[in-house]
């Protein structure tokens, strides 16, 4: 199933026993562009704490409530390992918190939720935080710099809800290529540049002109992704 993630920012995080708070950022791999945690807002029982919570953790999403449920309870969250998220999140401090909460390291194990399983290897700490791991609230004001120039800026993301993986950016392109918003499959993204706040894309102005165009208003579906993979090539060819 194929979500915008921008849409799921505030949807209510409910624990076995109550309201743990509420979505407020995600935290996602750049190099596989798989979903590692949520960053919730708790409420009021603790004093609106930001905490880090695996996709492992989560229930089935009740889409009607905008709700995610959690096998969590209060009392573990309570007593989980402190993460400024404000600040880049470093390996210790991972670790700390897998260990806490019975977690994989997903750095050297996939979590079986997760396909196709990558694996990778990767120093034990980043005292400067990991540099892979984004925030979406954050990538969500990049300007995409493609070749030939500029293709606009970087508003939304499409994930599969089951992996938790982002298949494509939208991006709302600017007025040379008519302010349209297209999707733009992460394939086609070679890096991300945090110093700049610029997506750096492998294709030119002028072809993606030519893209479908995505309306946000209707649901994401899988006819217009085939259009998307047709129209870009699919992963793995043509890059």
């Amino acid at each position: 199933m194929l979500r915008s993630l921008i849409t799921l920012l505030d949807y209510t995080v409910h624990e076995q026993d109550g309201d743990m708070g509420h979505v407020h950022d995600f935290f996602f791999d750049d190099t596989t562009w798989t979903m590692r945690y949520l960053v919730v807002e708790t409420g009021g029982w603790l004093n609106r704490r930001r905490v880090l919570i695996s996709p492992i953790a989560l229930g089935h999403p009740d889409w009607n409530r905008r709700q995610f449920p959690v096998n969590l309870t209060r009392e573990q969250v309570r007593k989980s390992p402190d993460v400024d998220t404000e600040k880049p999140v470093n390996r210790q401090q991972e670790i700390a918190m897998n260990a806490y909460y019975g977690w994989p390291h997903y750095w050297t194990l996939e979590p079986i939720l997760v396909a196709p399983a990558i694996v990778r290897q990767l120093p034990e700490a980043e005292p400067g935080g990991d540099p892979h791991l984004r925030s979406v609230r954050e990538v969500a004001s990049y300007r995409v710099a493609g070749q030939g120039g500029d293709l606009g800026q970087v508003v939304d993301f499409i994930v599969e809800q089951k992996t938790w993986t982002i298949r494509h950016l939208v991006i709302e392109t600017g007025k040379a290529l008519h302010h349209k918003k297209v999707l733009l499959p992460v394939e086609r993204i070679q890096s991300l540049n945090w110093p700049h706040k610029e997506a750096i894309s492998s294709i030119d102005r002028d072809f993606l002109a030519g893209a479908p165009v995505f309306d946000p208003s209707q649901p994401v579906n899988r006819e217009h992704e085939v259009r998307v993979y047709d129209y870009y090539g699919r992963p793995g060819k043509d890059d």
